[in-house]
């Protein structure tokens, strides 16, 4: 039954937005091929979501078919939201013409022509859009770079650079050059720490197997650590047993020792620098709703002194809007992912930025402050469910960490912002 109402409702579609190609064009192998690809892309897309891969593995058709959907589907969605709106007009004329038969009204076939021409070179748009993020989009990586001020840093960590990378979903990857730059770019930061802020697969431990050894290759003066996400308890795939799925946990948490990453489970280490020394705390993925709660704060910070300078890595942002943020322990920084800015949105530095993911997270993309607390949240260096990204690019993300000289000048922490771009 789903799948009725599921096509009965794509054909109503198609069938709507067709009648902007009707007004513009009488060609009737146009008309063919419309429909041709309609009904192949629907088959496609029907049979990979019954009859594809098992859940638990990443079936690359499944997810260029879901990418090709997304391409097609949308600027129909943009068509008919034009031609809907011309019937409304056609409607309120007709039935005005048809009360006062004496005027003779607008010219209706050209206002409708030229209606569905406008509509068709805007539904282009999503459709050229889409179709880069899923060519080029995807690896189109950028460095994005902060300096935060803060009054008790210590002195030795003025200038502290922490690099951060998040959202990896390395089951989705299908090309190694083009992550093998990504690892290069991370390592050319040369930052005294690299962090990674979870989801390092979609479902399974396996799926970092191809890329293990490139991964092993991050490297930082004071080391690489990491946390675990949502994705990474397998939580979101049918298992034969409890204990299949703890080994694929066990095995995912050994696959990050064996590449010289420091796991954080709800622990925290210190860091020295001449003498003086600021704590990196980690929890276990704690998300709002119905995502996992596996964090543990008060864990986390054992044998943490109150006063230290602390930086947090937790992977979902929903945990530093409900717990962290007002901690009286105060974590000074705290670094996320999980949103992937939704891999679609724009963002022009000091113009726009919005994503429809900014209306289910508060913080989703970028440095945000309360109470002179900060959070980055991450864009995420992979992809998961459509295989692209769209305005919202693959980041990595490098943070110094700098002393506040003169306290008179500033009423609150100051952040300065520069963008590399590198495709």
């Amino acid at each position: 039954m789903r799948w009725i109402i599921f096509i009965l409702i794509y054909i109503a579609i198609d069938v709507y937005a067709a009648q902007a190609l009707r007004t513009v064009t009488k060609n009737q192998w146009f008309y063919g091929l419309y429909v041709l690809i309609s009904v192949v892309l629907l088959g496609m897309f029907i049979y990979q979501i019954s009859y594809g891969a098992p859940n638990r593995t990443m079936n690359p058709m499944r997810m260029y078919t879901f990418g090709m959907f997304l391409a097609i589907i949308v600027p129909k969605l943009v068509l008919i939201f034009f031609m809907f709106g011309e019937d409304i007009i056609r409607f309120i004329v007709g039935l005005y013409t048809r009360l006062a038969p004496g005027d003779e009204g607008f010219y209706l076939p050209s206002r409708r022509k030229f209606i569905s021409t406008v509509a068709l070179g805007l539904a282009a748009i999503p459709f050229a859009s889409l179709l880069y993020g899923m060519v080029k989009g995807k690896y189109n990586y950028r460095v994005l770079k902060y300096a935060l001020e803060f009054d008790d840093l210590p002195e030795a960590f003025d200038g502290y650079t922490i690099t951060q990378i998040s959202d990896v979903h390395s089951g989705s990857f299908d090309n190694h050059d083009k992550v093998a730059y990504g690892i290069d770019l991370i390592n050319e930061q040369q930052s005294d720490i690299i962090v990674f802020t979870g989801d390092l697969v979609n479902n399974l431990a396996e799926e970092m197997n191809p890329w293990k050894d490139l991964f092993s290759k991050l490297s930082a003066v004071d080391g690489v650590y990491s946390v675990l996400g949502n994705h990474d308890y397998g939580d979101y795939v049918s298992w034969e047993s409890e204990e299949a799925k703890s080994k694929n946990l066990e095995d995912l948490k050994n696959l990050q020792r064996e590449m010289g990453w420091d796991l954080l489970l709800n622990e925290n280490r210190t860091l020295n620098r001449n003498g003086e020394t600021i704590s990196l705390i980690g929890v276990e993925n704690w998300g709002a709703g119905g995502f996992k709660k596996a964090g543990d704060l008060n864990k986390a910070v054992a044998g943490v002194e109150p006063t230290a300078f602390k930086v947090l890595l937790s992977h979902d942002p929903s945990h530093w809007k409900e717990q962290v943020k007002s901690d009286d322990r105060k974590f000074h920084l705290t670094l996320s992912g999980h949103t992937h800015g939704m891999q679609f949105g724009i963002e022009i530095p000091g113009w726009i930025k919005w994503s429809p993911v900014k209306y289910r997270y508060e913080h989703w993309a970028g440095i945000y402050e309360e109470f002179g607390r900060y959070i980055n949240v991450n864009r995420g260096f992979g992809f998961i469910g459509y295989p692209g990204r769209v305005g919202i690019w693959p980041e990595v993300t490098v943070i110094q960490l700098k002393k506040r000289r003169n306290t008179a000048q500033f009423a609150g922490n100051v952040i300065f912002v520069t963008t590399n771009t590198s495709t």
